[in-house]
């Protein structure tokens, strides 16, 4: 079974995390903007090979899965790490507020759907997890969720984190490698950039009134991320609590877990059957007699 690497982002495996405990910012010894660019064009490359190899091998999946607050930079990470891997081999969902015909189905049925097939990478922006996260500090939602009466509201979330490991430990039994992105920005980080949204006309369309509102709900949305990571993070899922206050520092540092992860499969490229290989020379004499 696959083993987490380790890291000084990882959420421990014994429940003891602490959202108190890991930093938003990077450590303390400056990393030059040019430095950070350089480590990232050099994992974007790398990455680049490595999914070739994992389309190839085609006996894994990777599953990619990002949560954060607002403004944390979910988009743009995605959009940076992943920018030079082949789309054909690449797939990114975005799980907003759930359907009439999703709320028909359990919590996990949305996501389900999207997985990856073996040989691609699947990337989940927001997922399940929102299911003990939002939901979890506005329970109000659960009402439309259609549950059965005697489900106890008090005991709903550890059910569900119940859920969640067993699914995620299904999927990594069956070849699908799972990585949870927590991006931890800080609250002032993010009203800088909500109040960066305002003031830049280019950005204005991504400013969301309703996001600010959500700031009233900053304490309780850390106890909620707090024991979703410590309930969930295992080494078949393991959690990262990545600094989030640096957009550069933030996506090096996802890049470099994904890379080091693909590195520790052990990937090849298929050999190719004897018989088959008899065929290069008459093939290529076919083709040299054009």
């Amino acid at each position: 079974m696959f083993e987490a690497l380790p890291s000084p982002w990882l959420v421990p495996f014994d429940g003891s995390f602490r959202c108190r405990d890991v930093a938003t910012s990077p450590p303390a010894e400056e990393i030059s903007k040019k430095e950070l660019k350089r480590q990232l064009k050099k994992r974007i490359r790398e990455l680049d090979e490595l999914q070739h190899m994992l389309y190839a091998h085609d006996r894994f999946s990777l599953l990619l899965v990002f949560q954060a607050m607002d403004a944390a930079g979910k988009d743009g990470t995605i959009r940076a790490v992943l920018s030079g891997v082949n789309p054909a081999g690449c797939e990114v969902y975005s799980f907003k507020q759930p359907s009439a015909e999703e709320l028909d189905h359990d919590f996990l049925w949305r996501t389900t759907r999207r997985l990856p097939q073996r040989g691609r990478i699947g990337v989940f922006n927001r997922s399940y997890y929102e299911e003990v996260l939002v939901v979890r500090v506005h329970p109000e939602y659960l009402r439309r969720q259609k549950l059965p009466d005697e489900i106890d509201p008090e005991h709903i979330w550890q059910q569900r984190f119940a859920s969640i490991r067993n699914h995620e430990e299904h999927l990594a039994q069956n070849g699908t490698v799972i990585l949870k992105f927590w991006l931890n920005v800080s609250r002032e980080e993010q009203r800088r950039r909500f109040l960066a949204r305002i003031d830049q006309p280019e950005k204005n369309w991504k400013f969301s009134a309703s996001d600010v509102k959500e700031r009233a709900y900053w304490d309780s949305y850390m106890s909620a991320y707090e024991q979703a990571l410590a309930e969930t993070s295992r080494p078949w899922a393991p959690w990262y609590a990545i600094p989030a206050d640096n957009k550069r520092y933030m996506r090096v540092a996802v890049a470099g877990i994904i890379v080091d992860t693909l590195r520790s499969l052990r990937l090849s490229y298929p050999a190719v059957e004897i018989g088959k290989k008899a065929q290069f020379a008459q093939m290529r004499a076919l083709l040299e007699s054009e």
